[in-house]
């Protein structure tokens, strides 16, 4: 019996063998080979990321506490790939300056395995389809953060300023106090976060940070140049515009667009061999300026309570059906879920770090980590023929969280990462209807409206004419 036992210690793992397996199968592909650092520098651009991803994936709260754990665990590693001794500032000085490089190779490598491992789940009617939508992060009130994130302390100045302090010491009455809340919560320093959301696989796929006052769309266009050929964009109504729809259509992507009653549609233009549905944008802006119309397509869809307005570039129904259309959008919500799993269930609602640079690359190693440990458990459960829809974050949080803890640890039986991992899905339990709940809701919306159509003038139909003759487009032909 102690033979026995022994060669069953022998064999067994540690959770630290275990974490470096993982990183080691998702870093197999990427190429640091041109990322040098100071020749004096005792770090290896293979340990700096191994640092940062367990730093983001450790449970603790302290980032101090994260990098701890982090060091401890990358000393696992065989080959020499991290100083013996350092210091968290030391650590955050070198990620800052590396960051935007690093994180360019892991996304590219991320979204390579993704298609390697899952060329079944990648596409969904031909398409890669990804989701849109952005929120926002809390910070801490420090002047650094304030300074390049809270549009409040940007843009008082001088007399408003004063005038501001002197109305902050008068006294007031208790709704104006409350007032006064609202605006001081509303100037707190927050990063603005837009996501690509692979809405397939239920992972991310490409992302941007800044300030909170940068639009949603603006970030979006800043990633149209790096979309593979077949994406198509899914968004809600907030994503709307002549100009970005543009940029979407002349790069070659597609999209689907929820669209309400502030978005003012054309029908009859005459310029292309009309269908049932056919519709175009068109503004007056846009058609002063000489500006082409956009040949659209307009599909409703009820979803049992109210229908959905939405606008796609796929003409051709049987390149795209409706019910398709219907069902691309249906997905999308995925990318509300991952905002709350990211916010709640990962803990970064409010980041943790006092310095603007320290905030974004806390925010960008997060993601990244998110994703690493949501990638890997797709991984695993697809090696074992388990369901992908089904997994649980809050679960993969806790394998891991549980492996860093107890990094020196060899795990019981059915207890391994990998075991874990197979056994972390939602509970299928049927949940209950909570409209009823009598708690206040922060906000009450009211139902969207249709878009506004009207049909096109004749001097319309005769500028649109003149426009299309001088400047042919593919995109035009139905």
């Amino acid at each position: 019996m102690p033979h026995r036992d022994k060669e069953c210690r022998t064999e067994s793992k540690t959770f630290s063998q275990d974490l470096v397996a993982v990183i080691n199968g998702l870093l197999s592909k990427v190429d640091f080979s041109d990322i040098r650092f100071r020749d004096d520098c005792a770090w290896a651009p293979r340990g700096l990321v191994t640092v940062a991803l367990v730093w983001a994936w450790s449970s603790k709260v302290a980032l101090k506490d994260r990098f701890s754990q982090a060091m401890r665990i990358a000393r696992e590693l065989s080959e020499r790939v991290a100083p013996a001794k350092t210091s968290y500032q030391a650590f955050m000085k070198l990620l800052v300056r590396w960051t935007p490089k690093l994180r360019e190779r892991l996304v590219c490598a991320f979204q390579s395995l993704m298609e390697r491992q899952f060329p079944e789940l990648f596409r969904l009617a031909g398409y890669l389809v990804l989701a849109a939508d952005g929120s926002k992060l809390k910070l801490a009130r420090t002047q650094s953060n304030e300074r390049q994130y809270s549009p409040g302390a940007r843009g008082k100045k001088g007399k408003k300023r004063r005038r501001a302090d002197r109305a902050r010491r008068r006294a007031r009455s208790l709704s104006a106090q409350r007032q006064q809340a609202r605006e001081k919560k509303a100037d707190s320093p927050q990063m603005a976060f837009t996501l690509l959301y692979h809405v397939m696989l239920r992972l991310p796929w490409e992302w941007r940070l800044g300030p909170s006052d940068v639009s949603e769309r603006a970030h979006l266009r800043e990633m149209i140049a790096g979309l593979p050929a077949d994406a198509l964009v899914v968004a809600d109504a907030g994503f709307f515009g002549y100009d970005f729809w543009s940029e979407l259509l002349s790069s070659g992507r597609e999209f689907v667009i929820r669209v309400g009653g502030n978005v003012r549609l054309l029908r009859k233009l005459g310029i292309v061999a009309e269908s049932y549905g056919t519709i175009y944008l068109w503004p007056d802006s846009s058609a002063k300026r000489q500006a082409p119309p956009l040949v659209l397509r307009l599909v409703t869809v009820h979803d049992g309570r109210k229908p959905w307005y939405l606008v796609t570039s796929v003409q051709n129904p049987k390149r795209l059906s409706d019910r398709q259309v219907g069902e691309i959008y249906r997905r999308r919500w995925r990318i509300e879920l991952f905002f709350r799993h990211f916010k709640q269930t990962f803990g970064r609602a409010k980041l943790r770090s006092h310095k603007a640079e320290h905030c974004e690359c806390e925010a960008q190693w997060s993601l990244l980590g998110l994703w690493a440990m949501l990638l890997h458990a797709l991984i695993q459960r697809q090696k074992e023929n388990a369901d992908l829809g089904s997994l649980s974050v809050a679960r993969v949080l806790r394998a891991f969280a549980q492996a860093i803890d107890e990094y020196k640890c060899r795990p019981e039986r059915g207890e391994s990462l990998k075991q874990q991992l197979l056994v972390a899905v939602i509970d299928h339990y049927r949940r209950r209807n909570k409209t009823s709940r009598s708690h206040p809701r922060k906000k009450y919306e009211t139902d969207a409206q249709p878009p506004k159509i009207s049909i096109a003038t004749r001097s319309q139909r005769k500028l649109a004419r003149q426009l299309i003759s001088r400047r042919p487009q593919k995109r035009l032909t139905a």
